[in-house]
């Protein structure tokens, strides 16, 4: 007789499967986890991407366990790199360790939301400035490259368009000569990308209002106008903000996985 399934855990045997499909941003989840690292990854490393992605794009579930026993047993590996996996996951704030539960998915919550997105605006006001003034031709062909990827992927889905501007930003940081401000961008990439993926997919239509200010950004770049940059900036990563703070207040996502975490549709900016 088979061993009981604990409640509230996800059913990982289709979700760790080899064969299993990934969607793009399960994909930029792993370019960001493995940035800068060995890319002969360990298998903590490989079994934390895998989760670290399911849980961004809410396959597995804020509030759901994950148990050291089954994810071991799904993926034939001993328990140690399993827990190795955990805290990293914990590490990225994606998941918590509480008294006699385990491991649980976290919740996104307005006050980790807005501490993470002062943050991320003041480290882009410091990564802007310094890429104007000393690095304006890279930054330039940098959006020449990504803004006709951006628009098709604006045309697709959700998940397309983060992926990209996900991508975007990481280029950006990798381009800076203060490796401090670069590292600590890559570090918040993962919660940032969990909000930004809840904002987009809770306001329908609101994909163009996003590429919009980049291409404003773009324009301004060009231009060599720094004020102009930084406010462009400033914006777009304020009503990315400001989109996921109505997605969390509006109560589509109650820890279980709500309609707007699991729309691939369009939808404020990032």
């Amino acid at each position: 007789m088979g061993r009981l399934k604990t409640t509230n855990t996800p059913e990982l045997q289709s979700l760790l499967a080899p064969q299993s499909p990934q969607n793009p941003v399960m994909l930029v989840v792993e370019q960001a986890l493995m940035h800068g690292r060995d890319w002969s990854a360990s298998v903590a490393d490989q079994i934390a991407v895998r989760l670290a992605g399911l849980i961004t794009i809410d396959v597995i579930h804020a509030g759901q366990r994950l148990l050291e026993k089954d994810i071991s047993e799904v993926l034939e590996v001993s328990r140690a790199p399993v827990r190795e996996a955990l805290r990293i996951l914990e590490r990225e704030r994606l998941i918590e360790f509480r008294a006699r539960r385990g491991a649980i998915v976290t919740e996104p919550n307005a006050q980790d939301l807005l501490d993470i997105y002062v943050v991320r605006d003041a480290l882009f006001a410091i990564l802007l400035r310094q890429l104007m003034e000393e690095r304006a031709d890279a930054l330039n062909a940098l959006f020449d490259q990504f803004m006709p990827q951006l628009g098709k992927a604006a045309e697709e889905s959700v998940d397309a368009y983060i992926s990209v501007t996900f991508l975007a930003n990481m280029a950006m940081a990798d381009l800076s000569s203060n490796r401090l401000v670069g590292e600590l961008l890559n570090s918040i990439s993962l919660r940032v990308l969990r909000y930004v993926r809840l904002g987009l997919a809770s306001h329908p239509g609101s994909l163009d209002n996003s590429f919009k200010t980049w291409r404003a950004l773009q324009r301004a770049v060009a231009k060599r106008d720094i004020e102009a940059v930084l406010q462009t900036a400033h914006k777009r990563i304020g009503n990315s903000r400001e989109a996921a703070i109505r997605a969390l207040s509006s109560g589509v996502q109650k820890g279980k996985g709500g309609p707007a975490a699991r729309s691939a549709g369009p939808a404020k900016a990032s």
